[in-house]
Protein backbone atom coordinates (compact mmCIF):
# COMPACT_ATOMS: atom_id res chain seq x y z
CA UNK A 1 0.00 0.00 0.00
CA UNK A 2 1.77 3.41 -1.12
CA UNK A 3 0.39 6.67 0.82
CA UNK A 4 1.34 10.24 0.12
CA UNK A 5 3.84 11.84 1.97
CA UNK A 6 2.01 13.98 4.48
CA UNK A 7 2.70 16.95 6.04
CA UNK A 8 5.34 15.36 8.63
CA UNK A 9 7.67 14.56 5.72
CA UNK A 10 10.80 17.64 5.61
CA UNK A 11 11.74 18.61 2.56
CA UNK A 12 15.32 18.14 1.37
CA UNK A 13 18.58 20.03 2.88
CA UNK A 14 21.99 19.92 0.38
CA UNK A 15 24.36 17.69 1.90
CA UNK A 16 22.65 14.88 3.74
CA UNK A 17 23.58 11.70 1.65
CA UNK A 18 21.43 9.68 -0.09
CA UNK A 19 22.58 6.88 2.09
CA UNK A 20 22.19 8.40 5.49
CA UNK A 21 18.72 9.89 4.11
CA UNK A 22 17.68 6.10 3.42
CA UNK A 23 19.13 5.06 6.84
CA UNK A 24 16.99 7.92 8.63
CA UNK A 25 13.82 7.08 6.39
CA UNK A 26 13.79 3.47 8.01
CA UNK A 27 14.64 4.35 11.79
CA UNK A 28 11.43 6.59 11.34
CA UNK A 29 9.21 3.98 10.06
CA UNK A 30 10.71 1.49 12.83
CA UNK A 31 9.70 3.72 15.41
CA UNK A 32 6.11 3.27 14.25
CA UNK A 33 5.92 -0.41 14.44
CA UNK A 34 8.06 -0.37 17.75
CA UNK A 35 5.41 2.01 19.45
CA UNK A 36 2.95 -0.46 18.10
CA UNK A 37 4.70 -3.79 19.67
CA UNK A 38 5.12 -2.06 23.02
CA UNK A 39 1.38 -1.12 23.08
CA UNK A 40 0.99 -4.86 22.52
CA UNK A 41 3.23 -5.87 25.16
CA UNK A 42 1.91 -4.06 27.79
CA UNK A 43 -1.95 -5.00 26.73
CA UNK A 44 -0.84 -8.47 26.29
CA UNK A 45 0.82 -8.99 30.29
CA UNK A 46 -1.73 -7.09 31.99
CA UNK A 47 -4.82 -9.60 30.21
CA UNK A 48 -3.21 -12.03 30.11
CA UNK A 49 0.13 -12.69 31.98
CA UNK A 50 0.11 -16.40 31.86
CA UNK A 51 0.01 -16.30 28.68
CA UNK A 52 2.45 -13.82 28.26
CA UNK A 53 5.44 -15.34 29.91
CA UNK A 54 4.34 -18.93 29.00
CA UNK A 55 4.94 -18.03 25.12
CA UNK A 56 8.32 -16.36 25.63
CA UNK A 57 9.69 -18.74 27.57
CA UNK A 58 8.51 -21.61 25.29
CA UNK A 59 11.93 -23.40 24.44
CA UNK A 60 13.34 -24.04 20.76
CA UNK A 61 15.91 -25.67 19.61
CA UNK A 62 17.92 -26.62 16.64
CA UNK A 63 19.51 -30.11 16.45
CA UNK A 64 22.41 -31.61 14.50
CA UNK A 65 23.46 -35.19 15.21
CA UNK A 66 25.41 -34.97 18.49
CA UNK A 67 25.06 -31.13 18.59
CA UNK A 68 22.42 -29.04 19.84
CA UNK A 69 21.81 -25.05 20.39
CA UNK A 70 18.02 -24.91 22.99
CA UNK A 71 17.27 -21.29 23.44
CA UNK A 72 13.46 -20.17 25.03
CA UNK A 73 11.84 -17.97 22.56
CA UNK A 74 12.46 -15.00 24.18
CA UNK A 75 16.44 -15.90 23.81
CA UNK A 76 16.07 -15.92 20.69
CA UNK A 77 15.14 -12.98 20.07
CA UNK A 78 17.23 -11.31 22.46
CA UNK A 79 20.41 -13.52 21.68
CA UNK A 80 20.08 -13.88 18.18
CA UNK A 81 17.77 -12.08 15.95
CA UNK A 82 18.88 -8.76 17.98
CA UNK A 83 22.53 -9.64 16.34
CA UNK A 84 21.32 -8.42 13.09
CA UNK A 85 20.22 -5.15 14.89
CA UNK A 86 23.75 -5.19 16.06
CA UNK A 87 25.24 -5.77 12.88
CA UNK A 88 23.31 -3.01 11.20
CA UNK A 89 24.98 -0.25 14.33
CA UNK A 90 28.48 -1.71 13.52
CA UNK A 91 27.73 -1.59 9.39
CA UNK A 92 26.34 2.54 10.05
CA UNK A 93 29.30 3.02 12.37
CA UNK A 94 31.97 1.30 9.91
CA UNK A 95 30.17 3.48 7.28
CA UNK A 96 30.18 7.37 8.88
CA UNK A 97 33.73 6.46 10.28
CA UNK A 98 35.01 5.21 6.48
CA UNK A 99 33.47 8.05 4.53
CA UNK A 100 31.04 9.99 6.61
CA UNK A 101 30.23 12.20 9.19
CA UNK A 102 32.86 10.79 11.54
CA UNK A 103 35.69 11.44 9.22
CA UNK A 104 35.77 15.26 9.82
CA UNK A 105 37.36 16.21 13.80
CA UNK A 106 34.98 19.13 13.76
CA UNK A 107 32.15 18.03 12.67
CA UNK A 108 32.54 14.99 14.84
CA UNK A 109 33.24 16.54 18.17
CA UNK A 110 30.38 18.34 19.25
CA UNK A 111 28.04 15.75 18.86
CA UNK A 112 30.86 13.21 20.27
CA UNK A 113 31.89 15.37 23.41
CA UNK A 114 28.06 15.40 23.63
CA UNK A 115 27.13 11.72 23.36
CA UNK A 116 30.00 11.24 26.31
CA UNK A 117 27.95 13.59 28.43
CA UNK A 118 24.90 12.22 27.68
CA UNK A 119 26.84 9.01 29.13
CA UNK A 120 28.41 10.21 32.19
CA UNK A 121 26.12 12.24 33.36
CA UNK A 122 22.85 9.86 33.54
CA UNK A 123 25.55 6.93 35.11
CA UNK A 124 26.45 9.30 37.92
CA UNK A 125 23.18 10.68 38.76
CA UNK A 126 21.55 6.75 38.62
CA UNK A 127 24.63 5.83 41.09
CA UNK A 128 23.61 8.45 43.23
CA UNK A 129 20.44 7.05 43.55
CA UNK A 130 21.27 3.58 43.97
CA UNK A 131 24.13 4.41 45.68
CA UNK A 132 25.03 1.71 48.91
CA UNK A 133 22.02 -1.04 47.30
CA UNK A 134 22.30 -4.13 45.06
CA UNK A 135 21.22 -2.23 42.31
CA UNK A 136 24.31 0.18 41.41
CA UNK A 137 25.45 -2.56 38.78
CA UNK A 138 22.84 -1.99 36.84
CA UNK A 139 24.03 1.77 35.91
CA UNK A 140 24.34 0.38 32.03
CA UNK A 141 20.87 0.73 31.75
CA UNK A 142 21.44 4.39 31.23
CA UNK A 143 23.96 4.88 29.01
CA UNK A 144 22.24 4.82 25.36
CA UNK A 145 19.57 6.97 23.42
CA UNK A 146 16.67 4.44 21.13
CA UNK A 147 17.76 6.07 17.14
CA UNK A 148 14.38 4.82 15.98
CA UNK A 149 12.23 6.71 18.39
CA UNK A 150 14.49 10.00 18.27
CA UNK A 151 14.60 9.94 14.18
CA UNK A 152 10.67 9.02 14.51
CA UNK A 153 9.89 11.37 16.72
CA UNK A 154 11.63 14.08 15.09
CA UNK A 155 9.91 13.22 11.76
CA UNK A 156 6.52 13.56 13.34
CA UNK A 157 6.52 16.23 15.77
CA UNK A 158 10.68 18.18 14.99
CA UNK A 159 10.91 21.30 13.34
CA UNK A 160 10.83 22.07 9.69
CA UNK A 161 13.72 20.57 7.66
CA UNK A 162 15.13 18.86 10.50
CA UNK A 163 17.74 16.66 7.94
CA UNK A 164 20.99 18.59 10.22
CA UNK A 165 19.35 18.44 13.28
CA UNK A 166 19.18 14.38 12.51
CA UNK A 167 22.24 14.32 11.30
CA UNK A 168 23.71 15.64 14.15
CA UNK A 169 21.67 13.57 16.53
CA UNK A 170 22.11 10.56 14.63
CA UNK A 171 25.76 10.72 15.17
CA UNK A 172 25.52 11.40 18.95
CA UNK A 173 23.57 8.21 18.78
CA UNK A 174 26.22 6.08 17.35
CA UNK A 175 28.89 7.20 19.26
CA UNK A 176 26.66 6.40 22.59
CA UNK A 177 26.26 3.02 21.06
CA UNK A 178 29.73 2.51 20.84
CA UNK A 179 30.03 3.52 24.24
CA UNK A 180 27.27 1.04 25.43
CA UNK A 181 27.92 -2.09 23.32
CA UNK A 182 31.59 -1.36 24.78
CA UNK A 183 30.19 -1.36 28.36
CA UNK A 184 28.09 -4.73 27.25
CA UNK A 185 31.03 -6.73 26.54
CA UNK A 186 32.85 -5.73 29.49
CA UNK A 187 30.70 -5.56 32.37
CA UNK A 188 27.75 -7.63 31.42
CA UNK A 189 29.24 -11.02 29.74
CA UNK A 190 29.06 -13.72 31.98
CA UNK A 191 31.91 -16.73 32.96
CA UNK A 192 33.84 -16.44 29.72
CA UNK A 193 35.07 -20.12 27.79
CA UNK A 194 38.64 -19.25 26.52
CA UNK A 195 38.67 -21.95 24.28
CA UNK A 196 35.45 -20.47 22.53
CA UNK A 197 36.88 -17.22 22.73
CA UNK A 198 39.70 -18.26 20.73
CA UNK A 199 37.34 -19.72 17.82
CA UNK A 200 35.57 -16.10 17.57
CA UNK A 201 38.97 -15.05 17.49
CA UNK A 202 40.01 -17.26 14.32
CA UNK A 203 36.73 -16.15 12.77
CA UNK A 204 37.23 -12.30 13.45
CA UNK A 205 41.15 -13.29 11.70
CA UNK A 206 38.89 -15.12 8.14
CA UNK A 207 37.09 -11.88 8.00
CA UNK A 208 39.91 -9.62 8.06
CA UNK A 209 41.48 -12.12 5.61
CA UNK A 210 38.57 -11.75 3.34
CA UNK A 211 39.31 -7.89 3.57
CA UNK A 212 42.19 -8.48 2.79
CA UNK A 213 41.71 -10.08 -0.26
CA UNK A 214 39.20 -7.76 -1.37
CA UNK A 215 36.68 -10.11 -1.69
CA UNK A 216 33.16 -8.34 -2.26
CA UNK A 217 30.53 -11.42 -1.76
CA UNK A 218 28.44 -10.97 0.54
CA UNK A 219 27.79 -14.66 1.12
CA UNK A 220 31.46 -15.59 2.59
CA UNK A 221 30.74 -12.66 5.00
CA UNK A 222 27.79 -14.26 6.02
CA UNK A 223 28.97 -17.48 6.80
CA UNK A 224 31.64 -16.39 8.53
CA UNK A 225 29.41 -14.11 10.76
CA UNK A 226 27.17 -16.89 11.64
CA UNK A 227 30.10 -18.72 13.09
CA UNK A 228 31.37 -16.00 14.83
CA UNK A 229 27.79 -15.71 16.05
CA UNK A 230 27.73 -19.35 17.21
CA UNK A 231 31.29 -19.20 18.89
CA UNK A 232 30.54 -16.02 20.21
CA UNK A 233 27.36 -17.29 21.93
CA UNK A 234 29.03 -20.34 23.38
CA UNK A 235 31.74 -18.37 24.79
CA UNK A 236 29.63 -16.61 27.75
CA UNK A 237 30.15 -13.10 26.29
CA UNK A 238 26.74 -12.20 24.88
CA UNK A 239 26.25 -13.06 21.34
CA UNK A 240 25.19 -9.99 19.71
CA UNK A 241 28.80 -8.62 20.21
CA UNK A 242 28.83 -11.13 16.88
CA UNK A 243 26.18 -9.08 15.37
CA UNK A 244 28.68 -5.36 15.90
CA UNK A 245 32.23 -7.45 14.81
CA UNK A 246 30.30 -8.30 11.38
CA UNK A 247 29.03 -4.49 10.71
CA UNK A 248 32.27 -2.88 11.76
CA UNK A 249 34.47 -5.59 9.67
CA UNK A 250 32.93 -5.90 6.03
CA UNK A 251 34.45 -3.33 3.77
CA UNK A 252 33.13 0.01 3.72
CA UNK A 253 35.52 1.44 1.24
CA UNK A 254 34.68 2.48 -2.23
CA UNK A 255 35.50 -0.21 -4.45
CA UNK A 256 38.12 0.40 -6.95
CA UNK A 257 37.65 2.37 -9.99
CA UNK A 258 37.92 -0.34 -12.35
CA UNK A 259 35.09 -1.95 -10.66
CA UNK A 260 32.95 0.88 -11.35
CA UNK A 261 34.11 1.46 -14.79
CA UNK A 262 33.27 -2.76 -15.70
CA UNK A 263 29.95 -1.98 -14.89
CA UNK A 264 29.50 -0.07 -18.82
CA UNK A 265 30.77 -3.06 -20.26
CA UNK A 266 28.66 -5.66 -19.25
CA UNK A 267 25.81 -3.55 -19.06
CA UNK A 268 26.58 -2.92 -22.95
CA UNK A 269 26.86 -6.41 -23.44
CA UNK A 270 23.51 -6.88 -22.06
CA UNK A 271 22.18 -4.34 -24.07
CA UNK A 272 23.66 -5.95 -27.51
CA UNK A 273 22.17 -9.65 -26.60
CA UNK A 274 19.81 -9.98 -23.99
CA UNK A 275 20.84 -13.14 -22.73
CA UNK A 276 20.54 -14.65 -18.74
CA UNK A 277 24.61 -15.18 -19.16
CA UNK A 278 24.74 -11.70 -20.12
CA UNK A 279 22.18 -10.74 -17.30
CA UNK A 280 24.31 -12.23 -14.28
CA UNK A 281 27.78 -10.81 -15.57
CA UNK A 282 25.82 -7.23 -15.63
CA UNK A 283 24.26 -7.88 -12.28
CA UNK A 284 27.74 -9.06 -10.59
CA UNK A 285 29.44 -6.26 -12.17
CA UNK A 286 26.58 -3.97 -10.67
CA UNK A 287 27.46 -5.62 -6.58
CA UNK A 288 31.01 -5.14 -7.71
CA UNK A 289 31.39 -1.60 -8.22
CA UNK A 290 28.88 -1.13 -4.69
CA UNK A 291 30.72 -0.77 -1.38
CA UNK A 292 30.09 -4.66 0.49
CA UNK A 293 28.67 -3.09 3.31
CA UNK A 294 26.03 -0.76 1.89
CA UNK A 295 25.05 -4.29 0.20
CA UNK A 296 24.69 -5.59 3.40
CA UNK A 297 22.66 -3.13 5.40
CA UNK A 298 20.20 -2.56 2.37
CA UNK A 299 19.52 -6.49 2.85
CA UNK A 300 19.58 -6.17 7.03
CA UNK A 301 18.20 -3.12 7.62
CA UNK A 302 14.45 -2.74 6.84
CA UNK A 303 14.10 -6.65 8.37
CA UNK A 304 16.20 -5.09 11.52
CA UNK A 305 13.96 -2.03 11.31
CA UNK A 306 10.93 -3.57 10.88
CA UNK A 307 10.80 -6.89 12.00
CA UNK A 308 13.94 -7.74 14.85
CA UNK A 309 13.27 -4.19 16.94
CA UNK A 310 9.27 -4.69 17.02
CA UNK A 311 9.93 -8.26 18.44
CA UNK A 312 12.64 -7.05 20.99
CA UNK A 313 10.01 -4.68 22.18
CA UNK A 314 6.85 -7.01 21.98
CA UNK A 315 9.19 -9.60 24.11
CA UNK A 316 10.65 -7.22 26.49
CA UNK A 317 8.15 -4.61 27.11
CA UNK A 318 5.76 -6.31 28.82
CA UNK A 319 5.01 -5.56 32.27
CA UNK A 320 2.01 -6.14 35.08
CA UNK A 321 1.48 -2.12 35.81
CA UNK A 322 -1.21 -2.86 38.65
CA UNK A 323 -1.54 -0.77 41.40
CA UNK A 324 0.78 -2.68 43.80
CA UNK A 325 3.07 -2.37 41.13
CA UNK A 326 2.72 1.09 40.32
CA UNK A 327 2.81 2.43 43.84
CA UNK A 328 6.35 0.14 44.35
CA UNK A 329 7.87 1.66 41.60
CA UNK A 330 6.50 5.24 42.24
CA UNK A 331 8.58 4.70 45.33
CA UNK A 332 11.58 3.03 44.08
CA UNK A 333 14.93 4.66 44.09
CA UNK A 334 15.73 2.37 40.70
CA UNK A 335 12.62 3.56 38.99
CA UNK A 336 13.19 6.81 40.08
CA UNK A 337 16.87 6.78 39.30
CA UNK A 338 16.25 5.31 35.82
CA UNK A 339 13.68 8.44 34.81
CA UNK A 340 15.12 10.93 36.09
CA UNK A 341 18.78 9.78 34.66
CA UNK A 342 17.14 9.45 31.55
CA UNK A 343 15.76 12.71 31.27
CA UNK A 344 17.62 15.08 32.92
CA UNK A 345 20.56 13.09 32.73
CA UNK A 346 20.76 13.63 28.99
CA UNK A 347 19.22 16.78 28.92
CA UNK A 348 21.84 18.30 31.02
CA UNK A 349 24.93 16.01 29.93
CA UNK A 350 24.59 16.19 26.26
CA UNK A 351 23.55 20.29 26.40
CA UNK A 352 26.48 21.05 28.85
CA UNK A 353 29.32 18.46 26.77
CA UNK A 354 28.32 19.99 23.66
CA UNK A 355 28.57 23.36 24.95
CA UNK A 356 32.25 23.09 26.04
CA UNK A 357 33.31 21.66 22.91
CA UNK A 358 31.81 24.22 21.22
CA UNK A 359 32.92 27.08 23.13
CA UNK A 360 36.81 25.73 23.35
CA UNK A 361 36.50 25.66 19.80
CA UNK A 362 37.06 21.97 18.97
CA UNK A 363 33.73 22.24 16.49
CA UNK A 364 30.50 23.33 15.69
CA UNK A 365 26.66 23.05 15.27
CA UNK A 366 25.96 22.00 11.47
CA UNK A 367 23.80 24.25 9.19
CA UNK A 368 21.16 26.33 10.94
CA UNK A 369 20.83 24.23 14.04
CA UNK A 370 21.24 26.66 17.44
CA UNK A 371 21.26 26.04 20.85
CA UNK A 372 17.71 25.90 21.37
CA UNK A 373 17.54 22.74 19.11
CA UNK A 374 20.60 21.37 20.72
CA UNK A 375 18.64 21.33 23.99
CA UNK A 376 15.30 19.88 22.50
CA UNK A 377 17.45 17.54 20.85
CA UNK A 378 19.23 16.49 24.22
CA UNK A 379 16.31 16.52 26.09
CA UNK A 380 14.88 14.13 23.05
CA UNK A 381 17.74 12.26 23.40
CA UNK A 382 16.75 10.97 26.71
CA UNK A 383 14.25 8.05 25.13
CA UNK A 384 16.49 5.23 26.14
CA UNK A 385 14.36 2.42 24.97
CA UNK A 386 16.24 -0.46 23.09
CA UNK A 387 19.33 -0.68 24.34
CA UNK A 388 18.55 0.14 27.89
CA UNK A 389 15.91 -2.89 27.97
CA UNK A 390 18.65 -4.89 26.69
CA UNK A 391 21.17 -4.25 29.10
CA UNK A 392 18.30 -4.39 31.68
CA UNK A 393 18.25 -8.24 31.24
CA UNK A 394 21.60 -8.23 31.14
CA UNK A 395 22.35 -6.60 34.24
CA UNK A 396 19.09 -7.68 36.52
CA UNK A 397 18.49 -11.29 37.48
CA UNK A 398 15.42 -10.33 40.13
CA UNK A 399 12.01 -10.14 38.20
CA UNK A 400 11.06 -7.57 41.00
CA UNK A 401 14.25 -5.09 40.37
CA UNK A 402 14.08 -5.80 36.45
CA UNK A 403 10.25 -5.02 36.29
CA UNK A 404 11.12 -1.69 38.67
CA UNK A 405 13.74 -0.71 36.12
CA UNK A 406 11.76 -1.48 32.92
CA UNK A 407 8.73 1.16 34.55
CA UNK A 408 11.54 3.69 34.79
CA UNK A 409 13.46 2.94 31.53
CA UNK A 410 9.25 3.66 29.75
CA UNK A 411 8.33 6.61 32.50
CA UNK A 412 11.64 8.14 31.64
CA UNK A 413 11.35 7.63 28.09
CA UNK A 414 7.96 9.24 27.70
CA UNK A 415 8.32 11.97 29.45
CA UNK A 416 11.89 13.14 27.47
CA UNK A 417 9.93 12.37 23.88
CA UNK A 418 6.89 14.24 24.96
CA UNK A 419 9.06 17.40 26.74
CA UNK A 420 11.40 17.26 23.94
CA UNK A 421 8.44 17.15 21.05
CA UNK A 422 6.85 19.93 22.66
CA UNK A 423 9.88 21.98 23.30
CA UNK A 424 11.32 21.24 19.79
CA UNK A 425 8.25 22.01 17.85
CA UNK A 426 8.08 25.85 20.26
CA UNK A 427 11.88 26.16 19.12
CA UNK A 428 10.59 25.41 15.03
CA UNK A 429 8.17 28.19 15.32
CA UNK A 430 10.66 30.55 16.77
CA UNK A 431 14.26 29.28 14.88
CA UNK A 432 13.57 27.66 11.48
CA UNK A 433 16.21 24.98 10.62
CA UNK A 434 14.94 25.49 6.88
CA UNK A 435 17.85 27.53 4.29
CA UNK A 436 16.06 30.24 2.84
CA UNK A 437 14.30 29.14 -0.67
CA UNK A 438 15.13 25.14 0.25
CA UNK A 439 12.78 22.94 -1.53
CA UNK A 440 12.55 19.74 -3.42
CA UNK A 441 10.68 16.23 -2.97
CA UNK A 442 10.26 14.89 0.19
CA UNK A 443 12.16 11.59 1.56
CA UNK A 444 9.88 8.13 1.28
CA UNK A 445 10.04 5.47 3.95
CA UNK A 446 11.76 2.20 1.99
CA UNK A 447 9.74 -0.36 1.16
CA UNK A 448 9.24 -3.64 4.07
CA UNK A 449 11.48 -6.74 3.88
CA UNK A 450 7.71 -8.62 2.57
CA UNK A 451 7.69 -5.70 -0.36
CA UNK A 452 5.11 -3.62 1.21
CA UNK A 453 5.47 0.10 0.52
CA UNK A 454 4.42 2.55 3.13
Amino acid sequence: MTSSPGPALRVRVPGVSPSVRDFLATEAGSAVFLLGATVLALVWANVAADSYETFWTTDAGIHVGSWSLDLDLEHWVNDAAMAMFFAVVGLEISREVTRGELRDRRTVAVPALGALGGVLVPVLIYLAFTAGTDAAHGWGVVMSTDTAFLVGILALFGPACPDRLRLFLLTLAIVDDIVAITAMAVFYSESVSLAALGLAALCVVAMLVLRWLRVWQLLPYVVVGVLLWLAVQASGVHPTLAGVLVGLLVPASVPRREHVEAVTGYAGDLVQETTAEREHLAELAARAAVPTSDRLQRMLHPWSAYVVVPLFGLANAGITLDGDVLADAARSRLSIGVAVALVIGNAVGISGAATIAIRAGLGELPGRVRYGHLLGGAVLAGIGFTISLFIAQLAFDDPHQLAEVKIGILAGSLVAAVLGSILLRWLGERLPLCSPGADGPPPTLPPLPWGVQV
